[in-house]
């Protein structure tokens, strides 16, 4: 199974990609952790960058899903976003 993981701006410059795939997530969850892995110094960048960015799940945020616990399958896309204001 392959979800691709997308990530905010910030995130990407960070980690030097704007996405990449997760072969053996199965939810939400294990997808936001295999992305804090991949940051340096134990995630407190991670932590730092998500604080304001929510998660999608092919487009729909996971708050309107069934939250952290939401199911995956093949093919989805998971996003970190950030709310966007003008006017």
């Amino acid at each position: 199974m392959s979800i691709r993981v997308e990530l905010t701006y910030d995130m990407g410059k960070a980690l030097g990609t704007s996405s990449f795939d997760v072969e053996s997530a199965t939810t939400v969850s294990e997808v936001v952790e295999e992305t804090r892995k991949r940051f340096p110094g134990g995630g407190d960048q991670f932590a730092i960058l998500t604080k304001v960015a929510a998660v999608a799940v092919n487009g729909v945020l996971v708050k309107h899903k069934q939250g952290m616990k939401t199911k995956l399958s093949d093919g989805d896309r998971v996003g970190f976003v950030k709310a966007a204001a003008g006017g």
